[in-house]
């Protein structure tokens, strides 16, 4: 049944794109018809080969943003440094033809994530403080604003300073969210909330709303003409036409925001963020003696990436009907699927706990490894379902650190990474029963027997 319900997934894909391509590899300038190799690699390449190499590559771009971020702070893992050149490597023309070799390669890019995702963690803790939880206002306010979308929190750190008594607001979107559970960057008043959800309603919301706009990492769009003239980025993150702040100086952008004047107030609503580790783990007591009761029956990580495709509704209607003795950790912008449900607390713990953006990863895999110390078992005994919403390429370094953890039975969708072909599907499943999402009821059923 598994097989058929992947193959699938598969064949949807290929479908879709009119052509089905075993492979696309125009390395060098041998490519067939000058265009690109699909069927075979000209230097003998198969296409699983050519696929676990796109794969490892995308694990590598993630790895590689998450290095950014904690290098922007001053740390630095030499260990990670030296995987990605060998990595990298890797993957050029004519080096690495052997499948189990790649496929250990991918292993070893969740192990070289795990360090790096603890790196950042761990940077952003000591300059920020732990994360707590934080009811954050929804919706507009009276005044100038800036609205800061991204990763970056270096960024949204020395916005604040600079920004502080000139009766500027500044709202955070998408992935900057958690921005406000860190005690040292919530204390700046002028932090006033959030505006929109997940990255791609951001054409949408920047043309709503007539603030200035700060651009911080990866998941930037192409601007409308709408906010085009109001738009800035930083760092990495540059479109064509758009002013980039250069050495957090913010000048031009506060200017801007002033320029354009007051926000018309909006009714507000909350939403809560900023369970960090230490404070999920305050809880262990209590929630040993409700899971020993039975009044907490499982655990289920429901976090990844966000996208306008519209199966992407599986994760609200999953989350809706999952049972009240169940507890939902969630992370990264797929929580704007459900982050505004109302689902109680099982005895003062609650059902739904907000663990930060995509950044915070690691903070999940801690919050489950003590929870195995807990309760004396293994990682994959433990009443915990991981359902993983996939998009971008940390969410692929994401995914094979769980691998490398050893975590099985993880459920993926919308759809399967387009890298996994038959023969990648067929180890994932034999070796970690990766499964695709299916209907969130039916899928409840069999986790929950």
């Amino acid at each position: 049944m598994y097989m058929k319900c992947t193959k699938s997934f598969y064949m949807e894909e290929k479908n879709m794109a009119n052509e089905p391509l075993d492979m696309f590899c125009y390395q060098c300038s041998q490519t067939a018809r000058g265009t690109g190799c699909t069927v075979r690699g000209t230097c003998g390449k198969t296409p699983t080969v050519a696929r676990l190499q796109d794969n490892l590559i995308y694990a590598m771009k993630g790895i590689s943003a998450y290095n950014y971020h904690a290098n922007e702070l001053g740390a630095r893992d030499e260990e990670v440094d030296d995987f990605l050149t060998e990595g990298l490597y890797t993957t050029l023309t004519n080096v690495n033809f052997d499948t189990q070799d790649l496929i250990n390669m991918g292993l070893k890019a969740g192990e070289a994530n795990v360090k790096v995702m603890k790196l950042l963690k761990e940077a952003h803790n000591e300059k920020y403080g732990e994360p707590t939880p934080t009811e954050v206002k929804v919706g507009a306010q009276a005044g100038p604003g800036i609205l800061v979308t991204g990763h970056d929190l270096k960024a949204l750190e020395e916005l604040l300073k600079q920004t502080e008594g000139t009766g500027i607001n500044i709202y955070t979107h998408s992935e900057m969210l958690p921005a406000h559970g860190y005690p040292e960057l919530r204390k700046y008043e002028h932090l006033k909330g959030q505006l929109g959800g997940a990255w791609f309603d951001q054409k949408k919301i920047f043309a709503k709303y007539n603030v200035a706009i700060l651009g911080t990492s990866n998941c930037v769009l192409l601007p409308k003409d709408e906010y085009k003239d109001r738009f800035f980025t930083m760092g990495v993150a540059k479109l064509p036409d758009i002013p980039v702040i250069e050495n957090y100086d913010f000048t031009p952008l506060i200017e801007k925001a002033k320029e354009l004047g007051d926000l018309e107030p909006e009714e507000l609503t909350t939403i809560t963020t900023g369970f960090g580790v230490s404070t999920i783990l305050s809880l262990a007591p209590k929630i040993k003696e409700l899971v020993e009761a039975g009044k907490i029956k499982r655990f289920f990580l429901v976090g990844g990436c966000d996208s306008p495709l519209p199966q992407m509704k599986y994760y609200r209607e999953f989350v809706e009907n999952l049972p009240e003795d169940t507890i939902i950790l969630t992370l990264a912008c797929g929580k704007f699927r459900f982050n505004d449900l109302d689902l109680g607390d099982i005895e003062g713990i609650p059902r739904l706990l907000d663990m930060g953006q995509c950044n915070d990863a690691i903070a999940a895999v801690d919050v489950a490894l003590a929870l195995c110390d807990l309760f004396g078992v293994e990682l994959n005994d433990l009443p915990l379902t991981i359902v993983l919403s996939w998009m971008e390429q940390k969410a692929a370094a994401i995914l094979w650190s769980l691998f490398y953890l050893g975590k099985k039975d993880i459920l993926i969708g919308p759809i399967l990474p387009a890298w996994a072909n038959d023969d990648i599907v067929n180890v994932l499943v034999d070796t970690f029963n990766l499964t695709p999402i299916g209907d969130p009821k039916e899928d409840i059923k069999k986790i929950m027997g």
